[in-house]
């Protein structure tokens, strides 16, 4: 029997489904992050436990397997993570690859990607361009990590005198045991950690949270327009945030929903291996 893999791994979190070459579903596992290039070996660890959970007993090394996987575009991490992984076959993209073909299918449009980082990619007639998805350090505009950070950096700016002091800032250095504390915290944080403090801020009245916001919604809102270049291409937001940024953005595109899942694009690359198209 053709058994296909399909792993989704990003900031937050793993996922893993497992398919006959029906289509018919036979398991499926989650674990933590699985970011490659922030965290090598907890990913590695993260996409095995799910693999595991979702083929229960089944000989790993008979499998194709398809991986979107954050931190993918880090120069050897897929290399280097190909010769960790136990499969037959195995096809590894970013997740914003995965999440187009799983989103699109075949048809032309715009994926917004944006969880705890951020990614964006356009598919006209079958070819995808991408953009972002650099990582919190050197991008993920308008991610839950680049939310956190924010509002991080918004509240010490408070404390110096840059910005009026907020109720949410007060809370935040408070709730971090002062300026030294949020300092502290920022030195070693991942962006998952960054990342839980979005929700502090998505929907707040606070002025700085507004501010966060409105400059997040920006920075979407110009990837989306790039890629839009001169074409009306419609527009599917994913993620966690994405349902965030569809309401934001709403009147500006022409927002639809996803075909399928990003499980779906990734079981679509493992298939292509059997095919020989991958």
């Amino acid at each position: 029997m053709n058994l296909f893999l399909g792993i989704d791994g990003g900031g937050t979190g793993c996922r893993a489904v497992l398919a006959d070459a029906s289509g018919h579903i036979l398991g499926r596992g989650e674990a933590g992050p699985a970011n490659i290039a922030s965290d090598f070996p907890g990913a590695l660890d993260n996409i095995l436990t799910a693999t595991r959970a979702a083929c229960g007993a089944r000989d790993l090394t008979t499998l194709s397997a398809g991986l979107g996987l954050a931190g993918a575009n880090a120069a050897g991490m897929s290399d280097r993570l190909a010769q960790a992984l136990p499969f037959a076959r195995l096809a590894i993209e970013t997740d914003a690859i995965t999440a187009v073909r799983g989103a699109l299918g075949a048809t032309d449009g715009i994926v917004a990607a944006i969880g705890t980082g951020s990614v964006f990619a356009a598919q006209r007639g079958g070819q995808v361009r991408q953009i972002g998805g650099w990582g919190l350090v050197l991008g993920d505009e308008g991610s839950g990590a680049w939310i956190g950070r924010a509002i991080l950096s918004a509240a010490l700016r408070a404390v110096d005198g840059f910005q009026p002091m907020t109720p949410l800032l007060a809370a935040l250095i408070d709730t971090h045991g002062g300026p030294s504390g949020v300092v502290s915290f920022s030195l070693s944080a991942k962006p998952g950690e960054f990342a839980r403090l979005a929700p502090q801020v998505l929907d707040s009245a606070d002025p700085a949270a507004q501010a966060v916001m409105a400059k997040a919604a920006a920075d979407v809102a110009a990837a989306i327009t790039l890629l839009q270049g001169a074409e009306a291409l419609p527009v599917v937001c994913l993620g966690g945030l994405g349902p965030a940024y569809a309401a934001r953005l709403a009147g500006r595109w022409r927002m639809e929903a996803a075909k399928g899942s990003a499980l779906d694009g990734a079981l679509a690359l493992a298939r292509d291996l059997r095919q020989g198209q991958a």
